[in-house]
């Protein structure tokens, strides 16, 4: 079972932009505390990129900060991640991450490639 389904990964040049998709369904949504971006560089650790709070309070990494985007929509139990300015170090398999009072959920991925 998929509780959260991503989208919106692909190959870039460098300087290009995507965007990424988390969705989930209404009831995960509305318990959610925080959502997140992480990332996983190849053979690195996964590392936080974004979080937005549900007050909207909004963190990035500092790597990231100007040229990403956390943003979310009630309505559609859907958040994002704007990606602009794409680097080649951006590249990673992009996580989404919703988080709970009882733990967390992840979504599986999706790639993000970014050529030179």
């Amino acid at each position: 079972q998929v509780d959260l389904l991503e989208s919106g990964g692909g190959l870039v040049q460098s300087g290009g932009s995507l965007r990424l998709s988390c969705t989930t369904s209404r009831s995960i949504f509305s318990i959610a505390n925080a959502m997140a971006w992480y990332r996983q560089p190849p053979g690195k650790q996964r590392e936080l990129v974004a979080t937005i709070s549900n007050r909207n309070s909004i963190n990035y990494a500092d790597s990231v900060r100007g040229r990403f985007t956390i943003s979310r929509d009630n309505a559609k139990s859907t958040w994002y991640l704007q990606m602009n300015s794409l680097k080649p170090e951006d590249t990673a398999v992009y996580f989404c991450n919703a988080d709970f009072y009882f733990g967390e959920k992840w979504g599986q991925g999706t790639q993000v490639t970014v050529s030179p």
